[in-house]
C-alpha cells in the first residue's frame, strides 16, 4: 500500500468517525427520551389501573403490556445507540491498525 493511498484511508476514517461521533449524541438523546417517555407513561398506566381498581397483584405486568409499544421504542433506541458505540469502536480499530502500517512503512523507508 502506498504511503498516499494510506494517508488517504487514515483521513477518511477519521473522517468517518467524526461523523460517528455526532451521531451518537444523536442516538443517545434519542435514547434518553424514550426512556423518560417509557417511564412516564408507566408511572401514569400504574395510576391509571389502580385508581380501576385492579388487583395490587398483576398492576405492574398489565401496566408493562398496556404500554409495549413505548418500551419497545425504548429498547430499540437503546439498541441503535449500543450498535453505534460498537461501530465506532470499529472505526477506532481500524484507524488504529492504519496508523500502525504508516509507522511500520516510514521506519522502512528511512
Amino acid at each position: 500500500m502506498e504511503i498516499i493511498q494510506l494517508n488517504q484511508e487514515i483521513y477518511e476514517v477519521a473522517q468517518r468517525l467524526q461523523k460517528a461521533a455526532a451521531e451518537i449524541y444523536k442516538l443517545a438523546h434519542k435514547r434518553a427520551v424514550t426512556e423518560r417517555t417509557y417511564r412516564l407513561n408507566l408511572s401514569q398506566e400504574i395510576v391509571r389501573l389502580r385508581d380501576a381498581g385492579t388487583p395490587a397483584t398483576i398492576i405492574n405486568d398489565m401496566a408493562r403490556g398496556n404500554i409495549a409499544d413505548i418500551k419497545f421504542q425504548r429498547d430499540l433506541a437503546d439498541g441503535q445507540y449500543r450498535a453505534s458505540i460498537e461501530a465506532l469502536e470499529a472505526l477506532k480499530s481500524q484507524l488504529m491498525a492504519l496508523q500502525t502500517i504508516a509507522k511500520y512503512q516510514s521506519e522502512i523507508a528511512s
